[in-house]
């Protein structure tokens, strides 16, 4: 099979043609339609994520296809013939490929009407998302706030908080993304960029009653967003795109009785029940069409890997880049 191989967590990466990977029992074979790149992506073949695996090692942390074998047991051998999002195995190699292994945890049986770019997008933005917007509710919170709201897990978020609530409050970092979401019916949008950003982030706090926040940016912005939250509110960091680490005051935790905390959809998967998984699973295709879903830019084959992690590294606003393993599938940017 053809598969993108990464033999150094320097960002570089090279097509090459593997075996077919050997089951072991319960696990699956999908033969994969599509898989997108995704921030978490580009911190992973940096060697910034939060894990390493040994190389070397096919990337990719999600994509769609079809289950052509099973290793055996019942829920295993339940899914042969279903096309799935699946979600690459902690320890083993990643969607950029024409097959993958995985388990029945990883995969959601995809409802037809969603197709298999859809599909392939549907687990690292719209579930987490989903989880995250769920737990914000679950926990009563009057309102919440978000950075980097114009990437497109912020844009899920504000088309969430806008149908389900609760209100939220936007934080971008240039003029034109505060347009951007204007237009798609955000009312509290700040510009982190602006010289009064730490004033008005805590006058709209304020008036907002926000005390749960999603950082998707780290960095000095964690320190700003702790202090513009009440006491006991709370910041869950769930990306880095600053690359830089999160920089806080001492007393802002300790005096303010704020607290900061992560999310890692891998930890929810291990972490949650299977009914829970499923719930969430059905919520999201049922979304897909709407409020979770993704703008696909552009489709490469696996030969132009390193051009896709070029395009989408440079122009993420303008959405997914999609790596699709058929050759007769692929389609030109």
């Amino acid at each position: 099979m053809r598969a993108v191989e990464l033999r150094a967590y320097d960002g570089s990466l090279h097509v090459v043609e593997r075996p077919l990977p050997k089951l072991r029992s319960g696990e699956l074979l999908v033969r994969l339609a599509a898989a997108p790149i995704n921030p978490s992506d580009l911190a992973f073949i940096k060697g910034r994520y939060g894990v390493r695996k040994p190389l070397p090692i096919v990337p990719g942390f999600e994509g769609a296809g079809t289950v052509v074998a099973s290793g055996g047991g019942l829920a295993s051998r339940a899914l042969v013939g279903r096309r799935v999002a699946c979600g690459a195995p902690d320890g083993g190699d990643g969607t950029w490929a024409e097959f993958i292994v995985t388990s029945p945890r990883r995969c959601f049986p995809l409802r037809p009407r969603i197709d298999d770019e859809a599909g392939a997008t549907l687990l690292v933005n719209p579930l987490t998302a989903w989880v995250l917007m769920a737990s914000a509710r679950r926990e009563k919170h009057r309102a919440v706030a978000q950075t980097a709201a114009a990437s497109a897990l912020g844009r899920m978020l504000l088309r969430l908080s806008l149908r389900y609530g609760p209100p939220m409050v936007h934080v971008v970092r240039r003029p034109a993304q505060v347009a951007l979401l204007k237009s798609l019916g955000a009312e509290h949008v700040l510009d982190s960029s602006r010289p009064d950003f730490a004033a008005e982030l805590e006058r709209a706090f304020r008036t907002l009653g926000v005390t749960r926040v999603f950082d998707a940016v780290a960095g000095s912005l964690t320190n700003q967003l702790v202090r513009a939250l009440p006491s006991g509110g709370r910041v869950t960091v769930y990306g880095a795109l600053s690359e830089e680490p999160c920089t806080l005051e001492p007393g802002s935790l300790i005096f303010g009785h704020r607290s900061v905390d992560g999310f890692w959809l891998s930890e929810w998967f291990r972490e949650a029940h299977p009914l829970d998984q499923a719930r969430a699973g059905l919520a999201v295709q049922r979304l897909l069409g709407g409020e979770l879903k993704t703008e696909v830019a552009a489709r490469l084959p696996l030969e132009r890997a390193a051009e896709a992690v070029e395009r989408y590294t440079g122009r993420m606003t303008e959405g997914k880049v999609l790596l699709v393993p058929s050759r007769s599938d692929a389609r030109p940017s």
